[in-house]
């Protein structure tokens, strides 16, 4: 009798841990997607404000620690593609979110089928 009860433990233990390393890993996702989002609505709102510029104006773009002058459809056109890139990593992001809960979820089934199977065995 010691010895389903040993599995059941192990199991319980697995489980566990498994879940805290899911939920860990899905809070990592939610905060990346979180700054992609603000990182998009800062493009949008630098896209917006480039927008209202007279058509010639020279602008600045950051280049990691420096600017370099450009032109505006030269701005637009990588803030275009920096959202667009964004909006790719959420979309995988949240294709992860979706399969790591799932995988909790079959965990959780596996350990109630195991328990069952014991009780069934008693």
């Amino acid at each position: 009798m010691a010895a389903p009860d040993m599995e059941l433990k192990q199991a319980f233990a697995e489980l566990q841990s498994k879940v805290v390393e899911s939920k860990q890993k899905i809070k990592l996702h939610d905060l990346q997607i979180e700054n992609m989002k603000r990182s998009i609505t800062h493009s949008t709102l630098t896209d917006t404000e480039i927008g209202q510029l007279p058509e010639g104006t020279r602008v600045y773009e950051s280049a990691g620690r420096m600017f370099l002058l450009s032109d505006i459809k030269t701005v637009r056109s990588g803030l275009d593609k920096k959202s667009e890139a964004y909006k790719e990593k959420i979309h995988v992001l949240n294709g992860n979110k979706e399969y790591l809960e799932k995988q909790i979820k079959e965990q959780e089934n596996n350990l109630r089928e195991l328990i069952s199977v014991k009780k069934n065995a008693t």
